[in-house]
């Protein structure tokens, strides 16, 4: 007997609902959100289940990475798509909501969500760390010179290391400010060196990919930015042509079109954000170069973009 099974997924417990080919309800039960506590209650209640759907949340990727390697046909719901088809119920409780995704997963009527791998997560949490970790340190700096500025005192260009001495330097003469600033930078100095250290990893974990060393090879794609994209896209094969992948960014305008009315709006902004937050850097050939870019402060470094070709074809 063909067997669906729905999944509402919390953080202690999952609402399990189990149905066969025409509909009826087999069994409903609960369990630990656990992929092995789910797997006992699914082999033990749907052992023929031809589909097992969740939807997409915080634990899916745990959770669908370890039900598939247990055996399971795992399938992860598009969020907007699951919505849609649970608003249709007046009573909305974690039970029904089971039933509502079994009856998706058993009418076809869904979008499969493609679970990235967890080296790729790995990778994307290891961005957003630095990134969160940089707004700090940006976010203390930028405090300790408002502060400044109420007295009078004006740190001026001073970028690095110098940061911290300039501004020792300013209230030298006010033991109060001492006081309230030298907090201040010793949590900016701990985000440096931490920053720093991320920055590291980073840098290792690009070595270390292929496809980030040949995406850096393009005008203006850095390590950041390389390391992004191969995060974000993870599998290639998954799309059927390139064009798809500025649609997967959130790049692409919205439509609206109803009657006579059609016009496209702003970007659609769906998807991951982490990539649409690092847009390339490129400088043309055609700008004299001072000097060369600083080999150390490889985060803001760019790569010359070639001049546009003049042929028409």
């Amino acid at each position: 007997m063909e067997l669906y099974v729905g999944l509402d997924v919390s953080l202690d417990m999952t609402s399990v609902c189990v149905l066969d080919g025409t509909g009826k309800i087999v069994w409903r039960g609960r369990c630990s959100s656990t992929p092995d506590a789910i797997a006992g209650a699914v082999r033990e209640q749907a052992p023929t289940a031809m589909r097992v759907g969740l939807e997409a949340g915080q634990l899916s990727t745990w959770l669908v990475h370890g039900l598939r390697k247990l055996g399971l046909p795992v399938i992860c719901l598009d969020a907007r798509h699951a919505k849609a088809a649970l608003s249709l119920q007046i009573n909305k409780t974690d039970d029904n909501d089971a039933l509502g995704l079994a009856q998706v997963v058993r009418t076809g009527w869904y979008r499969e969500v493609a679970v990235k791998s967890m080296d790729s997560h790995t990778t994307r949490s290891l961005l957003l760390a630095r990134a969160h970790l940089v707004s700090q340190r940006q976010t203390t700096a930028n405090l300790i010179r408002g502060l400044l500025k109420t007295f009078g005192l004006l740190v001026g260009q001073a970028g690095g290391g110098r940061f911290a001495v300039r501004v020792r330097e300013l209230v030298a003469d006010h033991p109060t400010l001492v006081a309230i600033v030298e907090p201040l930078l010793t949590v900016w100095r701990t985000l440096r060196e931490q920053v720093a250290d991320l920055n590291r990893q980073v840098r290792v974990r690009a070595r270390d990919d292929a496809r980030v060393r040949r995406l850096m090879t393009a005008p203006g794609i850095g390590v950041v930015v390389a390391l992004a994209y191969a995060a974000v896209i993870d599998d290639p094969a998954r799309f059927a042509k390139s064009s798809s992948v500025g649609a997967y960014l959130g790049l692409t305008p919205r439509r609206y079109q109803s009657g006579e009315i059609d016009y496209d709006g702003h970007i659609s902004r769906c998807g991951d954000g982490v990539l649409r937050s690092y847009p390339p850097r490129c400088r043309p050939t055609t700008t004299p170069a001072t000097r060369p870019p600083d080999s150390t402060n490889w985060t803001t470094a760019s790569r010359p973009c070639a001049p546009a070709s003049t042929t028409s074809r």
